[in-house]
Formats: structure tokens, C-alpha cells, sequence
């Protein structure tokens, strides 16, 4: 249970880009500063819109293995365009994810 308070001043700018910061978090202020104080990593939820984009590309990935998959054995040249664009939007998740 947290019972001791601290209080500091900030300028209204700082304040507002803490509060803005910590609701990119999603956390409140107050867990938003003690993490920074604590170093830990602070990481921003996805928007709704990232999310949307995000899962679109998975299931396009996924796709695009199965399409490579199931070309593997007829034309070769086919097969290795679709891996490769497959694995170009593995690339992309990941960097999402970061």
C-alpha cells in the first residue's frame, strides 16, 4: 500500500506532456513518474488504428506462408516471390511490436 506523497513543480507544458505520456502508457501520472524514476521500461499501448493495421498484416502474412507453402512444389520463381514478401511483412510487424 502506497502511503507516502511526494510532490514536485513542473512547468504547466511539463505537466501536460506527462499527462500526456502516461495515458500513451496507459497508466496513471503518478505510476507513469515512478517508473520513469525507476528506469523501467515504459512502452505506449497501440491505437486502435495500429491494432487494426497490426492484425491486418498477420493475417496477410499467414496468408502469403500458406499461398508459398502450397506453391512450393510447382513454380519455384512463384513460390520464392511469395516467401518473400511474406517475410517482408514479418519485418514489418516486428518493428510495430517495438
Amino acid at each position: 500500500m502506497k502511503r507516502a506523497l511526494i510532490k514536485f513543480r513542473c512547468s504547466v507544458y511539463e505537466k501536460k506532456l506527462l499527462q500526456v505520456k502516461a495515458k500513451a502508457a496507459g497508466t496513471s501520472l503518478s505510476a507513469f513518474c515512478r517508473n520513469s524514476l525507476m528506469e523501467q521500461q515504459i512502452t505506449q499501448r497501440m491505437s486502435e488504428e495500429h491494432m487494426y493495421t497490426y492484425k491486418m498484416l498477420v493475417k496477410y502474412h499467414n496468408n502469403f506462408k500458406r499461398i508459398g507453402n502450397m506453391y512450393k512444389k510447382g513454380n519455384q520463381k512463384l513460390s520464392q516471390e511469395v516467401i518473400v514478401v511474406a517475410e517482408e511483412i514479418k519485418k514489418h510487424l516486428k518493428t510495430i511490436l517495438k
